[in-house]
């Protein structure tokens, strides 16, 4: 039978389920949340009158859940529109309601018996053939299904999400003994496609992978830690993006999760393990000591690191494990640290540390390492099948840029086990096979595939047709054109990409000349073109430093030059015969945005941060992102309606005078930078293989260039109105002298100068104002320092 979701049911409306019922809301499912009824009316209650059987008490739990997520950060919705698919309710009166779901999801607490109790109390409601799962971070599936009928056991599985729901990568789906096959393949399948997620299928195991080997690594460092005598805060700075961590290394990450959390998953594996693994599980005391007095982390307030207000500002201070106290943050700073810094690649600044014997920060980062590797070995087949699950596991819900295999092979595996056999270590009998065999690593690459070791073979990775590796593609079909800032690449059935790869993705003018080459061999050999790429952020800009340099250079003619070379190139977009197809994903601003709006159609990831944000550094958008965003939204307007011309102007003025940036594509569409012919990629990995299709989709229904049509614009009136609004903000100091000039600019741009209301104009002409009005700012003072504090502090300044 053909399977689909529908409409979802989550059992639990804590902070995790909450979190999936927002994941799921956000993707445009209709969730119904539930939640436990209260035995006690609360103090607003009692004063509102309200009785135990009043259906706003009765639901309270999952009411308040539902408001919670409005103000939680980050955001776990994509807009405020999805709470709308959320309806709540309560887990007596509404059961019946589950017979209308396809799936149902059990988010209650981590305690087996009563995850029991309401898998009894849904198999009374739920139709034959839904699908029921547990949102479980580590207890057993198979103890949930005891006692449940045939049908319920072969269309029930864990999926476990991490949290937030909404931005971690990893689901991890463990099936059960009686899980039907094709249950467990929809559901993989659905959770790649739908959900957006990287999906590991992992077996019935304590604490299944990634927070199996994830707990085991935390507490191996914290035991490093005490042994060899490293602060809170020597260790933190080492276990970051130094060797492929996220920026909040180990305890800044357990201060996230909260200590409690960490405490309980510990236990879980602790509980179920016996030998030298089970001592490894048990929690040091000291931090029992931090729990008994509810040192949780950022939920409490304090945890490993506590911040305080100082003269200057904030202070963070570490604890100290030796004595419960804080105490100035510490960072450890020798020469393999300092030495791979200067390394490029987590594999290379990773190696470089691991090599330093006798170093204080090469031999923690060996002896933190060393185990963990070997963990990940011996479980190999135990959680998992192979070690590309594992792998994927970690690096998906824990962030690290390489899994544990990855991490073998970029330090040697063969070098690294001699090292581990002389130190008295015991290397699991497969590893040894392998490297008596004669392969020297546990991945290997060819002809643009990647192939993983498995018993005494390589196998091929299997990954889904829609997931494109823009880096194995080249080495494999190699690049049609490049230059220090664009390659263009064939990405098969004559549809090309177009990949930027200058520092940040920034615009300068070898990107500028790549477009147009592009476009030029597109239009001669191709159906249509996909700007995209897969670095960190689709691009934060134009190349900030070389504006800066050339106008303290008062290269004015020069700079002209650029910008309108810039604005060409736009155009050139815009107007290329054949489809241009912008996928954005990350940070998407200023030249970033302005390189999407003029596209046929933008493909968008989910979490796409766009917006014009010139003003941040004294200047407008110069690239014709002003004249686009304007017609953008005049375009998405319906059909035959009059609409206000000057109520459009005004929120484009407002929203670039803003920098107004939106937290997720969703909200992209809701700023009138995405319309309805721009579609958004449930899964960030299918983003170029969606874009792709996009491309092809418009070729074959006969696609035309935009007819080139002139503009109406709010003239010398709609400017005034303009000023208006922005002088407003200026004398309620919302805005500085300067931003209310720099205001004025933008005003002048997008209301066409002073003409009457409703001239057309051409749009060479609005972008002849964009220009002047773009280098009269970056000859300003007050600019150039904006622009000089963002490239050396990051932010924007305010003068």
């Amino acid at each position: 039978m053909e399977r689909s979701i529908k409409r979802a049911a989550v059992l639990g409306s804590g902070v995790m389920g909450s979190g999936i019922a927002a994941h799921l809301s956000n993707l445009g499912i209709p969730v119904l949340m539930l939640d436990i009824v209260p035995r006690e009316l609360t103090d607003d209650e009692k004063k509102k009158g309200l009785t135990l059987e009043d259906p706003k008490v009765r639901n309270r739990m999952s009411n308040q859940s539902k408001q919670q997520l409005k103000k939680q950060k980050p955001s776990p919705i994509t807009s405020k529109k999805s709470l709308d698919l959320i309806e709540t309710g309560n887990m007596e009166d509404d059961m019946e309601k589950l017979r209308e779901v396809d799936w149902i999801i059990e988010v209650v607490v981590e305690n087996l018996d009563i995850k029991k109790k309401v898998f009894e109390q849904v198999e009374q409601y739920r139709k034959e053939g839904t699908i029921v799962s547990s949102n479980t971070s580590g207890i057993s599936i198979e103890g949930m299904a005891e006692g449940r009928s045939d049908d319920f056991k072969k269309h029930f599985l864990g999926t476990h999400f991490f949290n937030p729901p909404r931005y971690l990568k990893l689901l991890e789906v463990i099936p059960n003994k009686e899980t039907d096959p094709d249950v467990l393949s929809f559901m993989k399948k659905f959770g790649e496609d739908v959900l957006g997620k990287g999906v590991v299928e992992a077996k019935d195991t304590p604490n299944f992978i990634a927070n199996r080997i994830g707990t085991y690594g935390l507490l191996v460092t914290v035991r490093e830690m005490q042994k060899g005598g490293f602060s809170v805060g020597e260790v933190d700075s080492v276990t970051g993006p130094l060797i492929g961590r996220p920026k909040s290394a180990t305890f800044r990450t357990l201060d996230v999760v909260g200590l409690d959390t960490f405490a309980h998953v510990a236990k879980n594996v602790y509980d179920q393990v016996e030998g030298e693994e089970k001592q490894v599980f048990a929690v040091p005391d000291f931090m029992n000591q931090m729990l008994e007095k509810g040192w949780l982390g950022a939920k409490s307030g304090q945890g490993f690191f506590l911040k305080k207000k100082g003269k200057d500002g904030s202070v963070i201070y570490e604890l100290n494990p030796e004595t419960l106290e804080y105490e100035d943050r510490k960072k450890l700073k020798t020469s393999a640290t300092e030495a791979a810094k200067q390394e490029k690649g987590p594999k290379r600044k990773l190696k470089a540390l691991v090599s330093a014997k006798g170093d204080r920060a090469g031999d923690l980062v060996w002896s933190i390492s060393k185990p963990a590797l070997i963990y990940s070995a011996e479980l190999l087949g135990e959680i998992a099948d192979d070690i590309t699950a594992i792998d994927d596991a970690m690096k998906w819900g824990f962030g690290w840029e390489l899994g544990p295999f990855e991490m073998w092979d970029s330090i040697g595996v063969r070098k690294s086990v001699e090292r581990m056999k002389e130190e008295g270590e015991s290397v699991p009998q497969w590893v040894e096979d392998m490297l008596n065999k004669g392969y020297e690593s546990f991945y290997k690459t060819e002809n643009g595939k990647v192939y993983y070791y498995d018993q005494g073979e390589y196998k091929e990775k299997q990954v889904n047709k829609k997931e494109i590796n823009l880096k194995l593609h080249k080495d494999q079909a190699g690049v049609i054109k490049k230059n220090s800032g664009a390659s263009l690449i064939d990405l098969g059935d004559d549809v090309a990409l177009l990949e930027f790869h200058s520092q940040s993705n920034a615009i300068g003018l070898d990107t500028i000349q790549m477009i147009n080459k592009a476009l030029e061999e597109v239009n001669q050999n191709y159906r249509g073109l996909v700007i995209g790429n897969q670095g960190k952020n689709f691009c934060v800009g134009a190349n900030l430093g070389m504006m800066l340099m050339e106008a303290q250079d008062y290269n004015f003619m020069e700079l002209g030059m650029i910008i309108k070379q810039f604005q060409q190139a736009m155009m050139n977009i815009k107007y290329n015969e054949k489809p241009v197809v912008a996928a954005p994903f990350g940070m998407t601003l200023g030249g970033g945005t302005e390189v999407c709006l003029p596209a046929s159609s933008i493909q968008a990831s989910p979490e796409s941060y766009m917006g014009l944000v010139e003003v941040g550094v004294g200047l407008i958008p110069g690239g014709g992102g002003n004249k686009e965003y304007y017609i953008k939204e005049l375009k998405g307007l319906p059909e035959g309606v009059d609409f206000d011309l000057q109520k459009v102007a005004n929120d484009v003025f407002e929203k670039i005078a803003m920098a107004k940036v939106s937290t997720s594509a969703e909200e992209a569409g809701e700023n009138g930078i995405l319309n309805s012919k721009d579609a958004i990629s449930n899964n960030p990995d299918h983003l170029i293989y969606d874009a792709k299709q996009n491309v092809l989709s418009l070729d074959k229904a006969g696609y035309q260039a935009p007819k080139r049509d002139k503009v109406p614009v709010v003239g010398e009136a709609g400017y005034a109105a303009m000023l208006l609004g922005a002088k407003q903000l200026n004398i309620g100091g919302y805005a500085s002298d300067y931003d209310f000039k720099i205001a004025e600019k933008l005003a002048f741009v997008l209301a066409g100068g002073k003409l009457k209301q409703g001239t057309l104009v051409d749009e060479d002409y609005l972008l002849d104002l964009e220009r002047e009005a773009f280098l009269s700012l970056i000859g300003e003072p007050k600019t150039q320092e904006r622009m000089q504090h963002m490239l050396l502090k990051g932010k924007p300044l305010r003068n």
